[in-house]
């Protein structure tokens, strides 16, 4: 529809004048025949009832208009004209073509976004301000984020669930390939493999750690700091086989006789820093594992003191020294040196 002639200051040409709606030209498109011109929005819903001219009846199609020529343009654009917020006390008169851009700015436009200053910070039209309640939208959005809360909850149980019941599918196959190898013996190695691959990926997954002080290790956990980190290996993703091995392991009495004493871990530290640890999450422990800490127990440092010292057992060092290369397939070095320190 085109613009109220009654906005604008002075004598409007007619030949400015839609002759639909008889407004000031808004988006003006022309007949390329007759050369009649009419708002873009009035002509299109012209040619919904009938594909004619309005004027003179000509055969016009929507397909057939055209952009008015320039100069008709030029003189649309150079009208003076009232802003469409006179009414909300606006008293600016501008040119045509730049009637869109103040709007966009108008301190007077009812609908311009308005930020609220009580608090809450909604953005809303500045016809609305007087109406708003901060509490109201407050409380709205918390609503919103407990809906959302509760969505997440929501999938994060179905997701505990299916991780639950993926557990159990895993014990179950463990089971019955322990049942098969028991009932084939030559199956032991594949086993003993998948086990190996499943401790070392959970090991890969563990950010490394240092460990500063020895002497300042925990070396007699009690049973409840012993839970609380056994609930840590579980939820880091611990194969179930070992995590008793490592709780158990977590007292002085099954580390290394290198490490079993003070005094000893005051003999021995200057070994302690090729140690390869890695941190539990959320905890002040470490793992030392032996798929990680082969360089510990093979030549070098296979000598009279460090056998002497305890890092290596004197029943060991001959089962060290005859190991085979390919090292998963030995479970003394998945089980032996896997140690928790605290």
């Amino acid at each position: 529809m085109g613009y109220d002639v009654t906005r604008f200051q002075g004598e409007v040409d007619e030949d400015l004048l839609c002759p639909i709606c008889s407004g000031v030209l808004e988006e003006p498109v022309q007949a390329p025949h007759c050369e009649h011109a009419f708002c873009n929005a009035c002509i299109t819903q012209w040619f919904s009832q009938q594909q004619i001219c309005p004027v003179d009846r000509s055969v016009v199609t929507l397909a057939h208009l055209r952009p008015v020529p320039r100069i008709m343009r030029n003189m649309l654009s150079k009208l003076q004209i009232t802003c469409d917020n006179a009414g909300f006390g606006c008293t600016a008169v501008l040119r045509l073509d730049q009637l869109q851009s103040h709007l966009r700015d108008c301190q007077h436009n009812p609908k311009r976004p308005f930020q609220c200053e009580q608090g809450c910070g909604l953005e809303m039209p500045k016809d609305e301000v007087s109406s708003h309640n901060c509490i109201k939208h407050l409380r709205s959005v918390v609503q919103q984020q407990q809906g959302k809360v509760t969505d997440l909850d929501k999938t994060a149980a179905e997701h505990k669930h299916q991780l639950a019941e993926q557990k159990r599918d895993i014990q179950l196959l463990k089971a019955y390939m322990r049942a098969i190898r028991s009932a084939n013996p030559n199956l032991q190695n594949l086993e003993e493999t998948i086990e190996y691959n499943e401790i070392l990926e959970w090991v890969n997954s563990l950010q490394p750690a240092r460990v500063t002080r020895w002497g300042g290790m925990i070396s007699t956990p009690d049973a409840v700091l012993q839970a609380v980190i056994k609930r840590s290996l579980i939820d880091s993703g611990c194969p179930p086989s070992i995590v008793n091995d490592l709780i158990e392991n977590a007292h002085e009495r099954n580390w290394p006789a290198g490490l079993a004493t003070l005094e000893t871990r005051q003999m021995n530290r200057r070994y302690y820093e090729n140690y390869v640890a890695k941190r539990i999450p959320g905890k002040q422990a470490v793992v030392v594992m032996a798929c990680e800490n082969q360089h510990m127990d093979l030549v070098p440092p296979l000598d009279a003191e460090l056998i002497r010292n305890g890092l290596v057992h004197p029943r060991d060092a001959e089962l060290i020294r005859n190991v085979t290369s390919d090292r998963r397939s030995s479970s003394w070095t998945v089980k032996t040196w896997n140690f928790l320190l605290v």
